[in-house]
């Protein structure tokens, strides 16, 4: 590994392990803030919501910081942002105080994650993002399997202002790290033109031609070259030698020359009421009397995301460029993410409360239970990038997708007598499969992308991690409460046969994913100029 590449991977792991981290250990430390703090259930269950409606309504948006002003300088503000605001929720002297550094968490946050995508992306060529990828999730897996065990160790040691100093010092480490690090700046190359790229572009490909119409004969070879029309061949000094090369910096990447209105500050906003909202209405739906409010949330996303889809059609610079979003491949990944997240979680959700409510076991029994998902996770995750390189996204994806269903079907069959063994075989396949599709179609998404647009990519790709445990959960929730004779029986209700359709949901889509895997690299040498030739120079 090259010395420019090992802090970017250090900053995308560490930071994507201390954010899932964050996640699992709130859970534990929640009743703990509540008797301490004097709150009531509702105003602990904002602590939650309040970060998740913050984090879900601005991936996208800081994805398209990252691609404009760099991912580096996101990321470390993000970072250090994280760090900031976990110290102040350790200091807070009340609930209303908490939740209002929640929310600010939750918006660092969204600068945080999409950027640990979008410095892989730029780091790495496409043919090799399947190793740092795996190693995120990875790291994703183990932190959220520790995370339960970690924060219950520190809340009985040192209460529940302990969870949140937990991930202060890796935060401010990955924050300084990532401002001490050189960013390699976006090549033109590799962006759409400027100012007019998706509409002169609209595939997810960039045009790859060299300025000039001798571009056939200095390439003899007939392979795609590059385009440099941003950036035309520089003028040639008296003394016939070319003049300095020009290096595009993050603020002068295509599109930056249109100020604020390239960012789309109005779709940024829509798209926030319309995140928000849904994400909003999906947790309404899932509390005890909850489902009138959250159908009317859920109601107000579906009317500002008309809004929303109107606006982009006619925006010059849209939030969301139209090229990522024609591309099969990226809307195939995204389709597997949000099928295989609303499976996984919300059949976790039924099984939590079967084991503990149904067969009586406590919390660590409960956890070690499904201890084999975990496990299966941070042990399968390096095994994908091999699998996707012989076989090919379509079929390793698709393996993923039928494991995935088995393991929420054979839960889906569980009944108050199940044993061990069985629900460790369940967990298993719940893993095996969830991982390969993570690894996968995250890879499939991130690779297709062009590099002018990876922090919008990693941005869709969190939200939809947001938005498919929160869907997961709601339906499990609301067919809990149709289906009530059932109880929390799995062979009983409603609730994991409903799921194990949205798991098979994951098969059609992987058979969209692209059959073999890309082994196109991004950075291939120019053609030299022929004699008397004027050179193309990288801008």
């Amino acid at each position: 590994m090259s010395a420019r590449r090992a802090p970017v991977l250090a900053c995308s792991v560490v930071g994507a392990a201390v954010v899932a981290l964050d996640g699992t250990v709130l859970t534990v430390a929640q009743p703990a803030l509540q008797r301490d703090l004097h709150a009531d259930i509702g105003q602990v269950q904002w602590t939650s919501t309040g970060y998740l409606v913050a984090v879900a309504s601005l991936l996208v948006f800081a994805g398209r910081l990252g691609d404009r002003y760099g991912h580096r300088r996101v990321f470390a503000l993000g970072a250090l942002g994280f760090a900031t605001a976990s110290t102040g929720i350790a200091l807070a002297p009340g609930i209303g105080t908490v939740i209002a550094l929640r929310v600010l968490q939750g918006v660092c946050g969204a600068l945080l994650q999409p950027a640990t995508l979008g410095m892989l992306r730029t780091a790495y060529p496409p043919d090799r993002l399947g190793t740092p990828i795996a190693v995120r999730t990875a790291a994703i897996g183990l932190a959220a399997a520790a995370g339960p065990l970690i924060g219950g160790a520190l809340v009985s040691a040192y209460g529940w202002r302990s969870v949140f100093l937990l991930g202060v010092p890796p935060t401010l480490a990955i924050g300084l790290l990532a401002l001490a690090t050189r960013e390699r700046p976006t090549e033109p190359s590799r962006s759409y033109a400027a100012n007019s790229s998706d509409e002169q572009n609209p595939s997810p490909e960039p045009s790859r031609s060299y300025a000039g119409n001798r571009s056939h004969e200095q390439n003899p070879s007939h392979e795609p070259s590059r385009s440099y029309a941003t950036n035309p061949p520089p003028e040639r000094s008296r003394s016939g030698a070319p003049a300095a090369r020009y290096r595009t910096s993050p603020a002068t990447r295509p599109g930056a020359a249109g100020g604020l209105s390239a960012l789309d500050p109005v779709g940024a906003l829509l798209l926030a009421v319309t995140l928000g909202l849904l994400v909003h209405g999906l947790v309404e739906a899932a509390r005890p009397g909850g489902a009138p409010t959250g159908l009317l949330a859920v109601a107000g996303a579906v009317a500002t995301g008309v809004v929303l889809a109107r606006h982009q059609r006619r925006a010059a610079h849209p939030l969301l460029p139209p090229g990522l979003l024609r591309s099969v491949p990226v809307v195939a990944g995204l389709a597997v993410l949000l099928a295989a997240s609303a499976a996984l979680f919300g059949s976790l959700f039924v099984a939590t409360y079967f084991l503990q409510d149904v067969q009586g076991l406590d919390p660590l029994g409960c956890a070690l239970r499904v201890l084999p998902l975990a496990v299966l996770m941070v042990l399968g995750a390096p095994l994908c990038p091999p699998l996707q390189r012989r076989f090919g996204p379509r079929r390793t994806a698709t393996a993923g997708a039928v494991l995935l269903t088995l393991g929420v079907l054979l839960l889906a069959r569980l009944d108050t007598t199940a044993g061990a063994a069985a629900v460790g075989v369940s967990a298993a396949l719940l893993g095996a499969g969830f991982v390969t599709l993570m690894v996968t179609a995250t890879s499939v998404v991130v690779h297709r992308a062009p590099e002018a647009h990876a922090g919008v990519a990693g941005g869709l790709q969190q939200t939809v991690m947001n938005i498919g445990p929160a869907l997961g959960v709601a339906t499990a929730t609301l067919l809990l409460a149709l289906v009530p004779d059932g109880g929390f029986v799995p062979s009983r209700g409603a609730a994991l046969p409903a799921l194990v359709l949205i798991a098979a949901l994951a098969v059609p889509a992987a058979l969209a994913l692209p059959r073999a895997a890309d082994r196109r690299r991004t950075r291939p040498e120019p053609p030299s100029p022929r004699a008397g030739g004027r050179p193309c120079v990288r801008s």
